[in-house]
């Protein structure tokens, strides 16, 4: 009954499920028992293996998009109790079970609780929303349509924005196109998307975002962005250098943003306002959940965010 099962990762693509002792919260902490945690693409390099990681890692990590429901409470937990349901702010949920401090967690709403509501990237979504400072009247690019920038479409589409999506793949656009996107343009050629952008709206977006995290849709979301614009950087950008035209960026005076945050006070509040969103109905995820693994088929999850077939946009995997 004090056992758990959990994904331990070994590097170049290897990943074992292995039985291991359930953790028990310290004081100002509550354990979880998850019911799944969403597979992120930043973990693609952890899964692949580099130099820089140690491996074998801790059993659970790196998963931080984990939800589930509280079965243990540690000293001072405030007014958390067992069966609350939680999205969690946590390292290890690749797992049965989880710890997270009482300040790294928020109530799944009513009527939500049952659903699967990786947390941690919708929280990624409203803080990046928040620094994007999109109003109705602006006219607004997306470049990179996987969970997070369709999320974003939601976002400005629900504020009344006029939204344009690219990506190189159909299906996204065709996911842009139910979030809301006015227009939805093909990336494969990146030159006609720019000339396509730049000529429907007379020069340019007053705001775009970068959701792919590669150098050329980086090119693109720099190319598309009018005098005087907020390029926001919300793409991770995780195999290399990037180089970036300063005289571009300098001639058009662009306000350039690096939406990743640190602070897991922000990343909270991005929880919280993730949930209100969820209620008043600015964000729907639930179709973008596209894939789904049990947690002995982890290494699955990973080929398949590593492959993106067809169809795919984002997987979780469920204890």
């Amino acid at each position: 009954m004090s056992g758990m099962h959990a994904a331990v990762f070994e590097g170049d693509g290897r990943v074992r499920l292995a039985r291991t002792q359930r953790p028990d919260p310290a004081p100002g902490q509550v354990r979880v028992r998850l019911y799944g945690c969403g597979v992120c693409a930043s973990n693609l390099p952890v899964w692949a293996g580099r130099p820089w990681f140690s491996y074998p890692m801790a059993p659970g990590s790196p998963g931080h998009e984990g939800w589930g429901e509280i079965d243990e409470v540690g000293e001072g937990a405030g007014d958390w109790r067992r069966g609350d349901k939680v999205a969690l702010l946590s390292g290890n949920a690749y797992a049965e079970y989880d710890l997270a401090d009482v300040d790294a967690l928020v109530r799944l709403p009513p009527g939500f609780d049952d659903r699967p509501l990786p947390g941690e990237p919708l929280a990624c979504a409203l803080n990046i929303w928040r620094r994007s400072d999109i109003l109705p009247e602006h006219t607004v690019a997306v470049v990179g349509v996987g969970f997070i920038g369709a999320l974003l479409i939601q976002l400005a589409h629900h504020a009344g924005a006029k939204v344009i999506a690219l990506s190189r793949r159909p299906f996204a656009l065709d996911v842009a196109r139910a979030c809301g996107a006015q227009v939805t343009l093909s990336t494969e050629d990146r030159y006609a998307a720019i000339n396509a952008v730049n000529e429907l709206t007379g020069g340019g977006c007053a705001r775009v975002i970068e959701a792919a995290g590669e150098q050329v849709t980086l090119d693109i979301a720099s190319a598309i962005c009018a005098e005087g614009g907020r390029l926001v950087i919300a793409g991770y950008h995780q195999d290399g250098p990037r180089q970036v035209d300063m005289q571009q960026w300098n001639w058009r005076g662009l306000d350039v943003i690096n939406a990743h945050e640190r602070d897991r006070a922000v990343a909270l509040r991005g929880l919280s306002e993730a949930m209100q969103a969820l209620k008043d109905g600015r964000i729907d995820p639930f179709p973008l959940l596209t894939h789904r693994f049990g947690l002995g088929r982890i290494e699955d999850a990973f080929q398949a965010l590593s492959t993106r077939p067809d169809g795919f946009l984002k997987a979780m995997v469920t204890a």
